[in-house]
């Protein structure tokens, strides 16, 4: 099947301390039962965006103190909060969605955003990505960070609404609020138009209609 030209797939996270370790069902306010349909969905889009023949690109977190800026660890102090996805951890380790040989993978050592890892968007460029998919834990957090940059930078934005789930806010009111802020779109996965571009931008007037005269009304 074609791919669907200038679209990519990232995966944001979807690791075992955020998603499997007793840590993770700890801090989740939900049924844990969401967390495993998320990575079953994730699992599936990412099949189906290799099937489309859609760049996959992987993105990990890393929250050794050693990355960690003094905000953050004054954060996790004031909150007992212990540090996740410890290098070279099981934490750490992507949760059965394993990128393939081949596919990129970008680390984010203590961020939130992968726009702010070296090489994440000169990645995109260089493979011609203008609108991104995306995939991955959470949609209040990282996925959200991501997105909202990706919308300030002129990607186009996607997020698969059954690939995501929210942790500190409503879900349905995180995804409304994606919507409304940075228009993004939030189809399920299995929505073909998921991995679409969205359409072209409207047509520019053409220079004749920008400098034709407006009538003018009376006066008084």
């Amino acid at each position: 099947m074609t791919a669907p030209v200038r679209t990519a797939l990232v995966v944001v996270d979807l690791q075992n301390d955020f998603c499997a370790s007793p840590l993770a069902r700890a801090r989740f306010p939900g049924d844990p039962a969401a967390l495993d349909a998320v990575v079953s969905s994730t699992i599936g889009a990412v099949g189906e965006a290799r099937r489309r023949g859609v760049e996959v690109v992987f993105v990990r977190f890393t929250g050794d103190p050693s990355h960690q800026g003094a905000s953050w660890r004054l954060r996790d102090l004031a909150r007992g909060r212990p540090p996740k996805c410890l290098e070279g951890t099981w934490g750490a380790e992507f949760h059965r969605a394993l990128p393939a040989a081949g596919e990129a993978v970008f680390t984010k050592p203590a961020r939130f955003d992968a726009f702010l890892t070296a090489g994440f968007e000169e990645h995109l460029h260089a493979r011609g990505v203008e609108h991104l998919v995306f995939a991955g834990l959470f949609a209040d957090v990282c996925v959200d960070s991501t997105a909202r940059t990706a919308f300030q930078k002129g990607f186009h934005v996607t997020v698969l609404a059954d690939c995501t789930t929210s942790l500190h806010l409503p879900y349905e009111e995180v995804l409304a609020f994606m919507r409304a802020l940075y228009g993004a779109r939030t189809p399920a996965s299995d929505d073909p138009s998921a991995w679409a571009v969205p359409g072209a931008e409207p047509r520019q007037q053409e220079e004749g209609e920008k400098c034709a005269p407006q009538p003018v009304g009376p006066r008084g």
